[in-house]
Parts: structure tokens; sequence; C-alpha cells
């Protein structure tokens, strides 16, 4: 698609909702982001991702389509991470500011500053980028963060993790809403309202609203492993792969999941006892579980605790266990949080974290 020039002169001009939603494949897609979008209960303030590529595009009309239509006073902040990863990636910051400023939508472009990784550099960008999101949101004090995720990412995510080896909780792929945490430890909601809706949906409103978005290179790069997973599903479409039986299967462990995480929330809630200042005491009772909840009672626990989003890696997970299991005394520090074990019973409370 043709460059605008940097320093042409911009006339804001209004976006149309009612023209737009006349077109019923963006009706039928609005009101399938309206069903989303309610779980959030009507917040006062959300951020909004925008990368440029259709999604987070269709995202941006898809919120302000919203607000028009339920007349909600929602204040919608628009944030762009501009990674400097490749030459021209100022360039297109511009251009995607200058798209939405022509149809009155702010863009704020945040600047990753500093040396670049060369290597793991999807994952570590990915890192990044949440970082500075969270941390502009709270300078703004906003607690929800809306991301364009949609149906193929949902795939892509599915079979990534199946070639980690991870148990059902991973393969069921991310959810619509997810709790993390920024860098001073605040509660932040990850909400992703697309994820029942394809690709081409998303193309087919960025070019109808906006006829506008980007594509990234890196898109079609072999050498990242999400982009060689893209091809794989591709090909096994070919092959005859049923993505409604796919579906049905990332469903089912997510059931399973949903089941499991039940039976943790009891172990946790009857075997658990909070004392005081961050600290919980686990009663023998808790090891008598299965494996598998004894491990994922543990992470929740841990990630409770020590408010990070991840908790600490399998392996030193298992380590652990199986030291609470047959040590008579043991005392350490994992993942933010400090473990001891006194008799029976373990103590965990959260690591002091040093200051500068």
């Amino acid at each position: 698609m043709k460059k605008k020039s940097l320093s042409a002169k911009i006339i804001p001009r209004k976006l149309n909702f009612n023209k737009f939603l006349k077109d019923k494949k963006i009706f039928k897609i609005y009101k399938n982001f309206e069903k989303n979008f309610e779980n959030l209960k009507y917040p006062n303030k959300v951020a909004v991702s925008v990368s440029g590529g259709s999604d987070s595009l269709a995202l941006s009309f898809l919120v302000l389509c919203y607000k028009f239509k339920k007349k909600i006073n929602i204040h919608a902040s628009f944030y762009l991470i501009n990674h400097g990863l490749r030459n021209n990636s100022y360039e297109e910051a511009i251009s995607v500011k200058n798209i939405l400023k022509l149809n009155e939508i702010d863009l704020k472009i945040l600047h990753w500053k500093g040396k670049k990784p060369k290597s793991n550099i999807q994952s570590l960008a990915r890192k990044k980028r949440y970082e500075l999101l969270f941390n502009e949101c709270t300078k703004s004090n906003i607690k929800i963060v809306l991301f364009g995720h949609h149906q193929e990412d949902i795939y892509e995510t599915f079979f990534s993790r199946l070639l980690r080896g991870s148990g059902t909780e991973g393969l069921s792929s991310f959810s619509k809403i997810e709790n993390r945490f920024d860098h001073k430890n605040n509660k932040i909601r990850v909400f992703r309202p697309l994820l029942n809706l394809n690709k081409q949906d998303l193309i087919y409103i960025s070019k109808k609203v906006f006829k506008f978005y980007i594509k990234d290179p890196s898109n079609e790069q072999d050498r990242f492993q999400r982009v060689r997973i893209r091809k794989l599903i591709l090909n096994l479409k070919n092959e005859g792969l049923d993505l409604k039986k796919l579906n049905l299967t990332i469903n089912n462990l997510a059931s399973t999941t949903e089941a499991i995480n039940e039976i943790v929330e009891y172990n946790i809630r009857e075997n658990v006892a909070f004392l005081l200042k961050n600290k919980y005491l686990i009663n023998s009772k808790f090891f008598l579980m299965p494996k598998e909840i004894v491990f994922r009672s543990l992470s929740l626990l841990f990630r409770k605790i020590s408010k990070k989003h991840y908790p600490p890696r399998g392996k030193k997970m298992i380590n652990l266990i199986n030291d609470l299991n047959y040590k008579k005394y043991t005392k350490l520090t994992l993942g933010g949080t400090i473990i001891e074990k006194i008799h029976n019973s373990v103590l965990v409370s959260r690591e002091k974290t040093k200051k500068h």
C-alpha cells in the first residue's frame, strides 16, 4: 500500500459507525465482539495495544464502535510499541499514527530503547511489549489492556506448546481474560475479545474502515518458530486437518483444565492457612493429593505470593516437591518466595526485593 508523506497535513474525520454497521459482515463481527466485551462489565478506562496490523486496527474500530453504540463513557488509550528491530519501524509507526489521527484516534508511540537482542527475538520483543504497555498503564491508572489475538493465534500457540511438551493447561492455550502484574506488582487484566474471530474477518474490517494495515515482513521469515508453525498448520489443513475438530480438542482440554483448577483451589483453600505479612502455612494433607494437583497448587500459590505472572520452571518445581516430601528440613528461595519445611508443615513467604 502507498505510504503517505510523514509531514502531510492531517485533517481528522469522524468515523461513520452507522455507515459501517450497515455492512452485514461488519455488523456480524461487531455483535460477536460486543458479546465478548460485555464480560468486562463496562470499565471506565482501557488501553488498546496497536501494532498497525489488521488485528489491532480492527480491534481499535470495534472498541470505539462499542462505545458509540452503547453510549458509554469509556476512556480508551491507544498505544503502539516501536521495537526498532527493522530499519523502517519508526516510519511505519508514524504512518499508523497518521491513519488513526485521520479517524480521530489519538495514538501514542512507545519506543524500545537500548540494545536489541540477536536471538530469541520474538519472545523478548513480546516481553518488552508487555513491560512498556504495563508501565504506561500504571502511569495512567489503567487496569485493563486489550490485545487483538484471534482464532489463528490459538492454533499457533497450541502447536507451539505441543512441541514444548506442555500439559493440559498449556495446550488449552491462552484465555480471553488473564491477570498479569506490572513492575510494581499492580494487577493488570489482559483481555482478548477477538479470540473467536478469524484473521480474514479482521482484514475485512481494516480494509473497509481504514483502507490500510501493515504487513509485518517477519511473518514470512522461517527463522521464527511461529512462522514455521503457521506454515505447518496450512500444510495440515491441505492434508485434511479439520479446524472445527481442533477447536473441539482445545475446548475439551480447557474443560479438563477448569476441572483440575477447581481441585487445586480446593486443595489451597482446605490445606493452606494465611498467617500474616504474606506468610502462608501449608499442612501435610496438601501433599497427599495427586502429583499434578500438588504441582499446580504450589505453582498457583507461588504466583499469588510473589505477584509474578509465571511460576518457577517445571524441573525446579518437581525438585522442590521431592525435597518437601522426603527431606525432614529444607529452606530455599524460589520464584520470588522463601520456602521452609518445619516438621510436616511448610512455611511460604514473599522474598524481599532489593531496593536500588
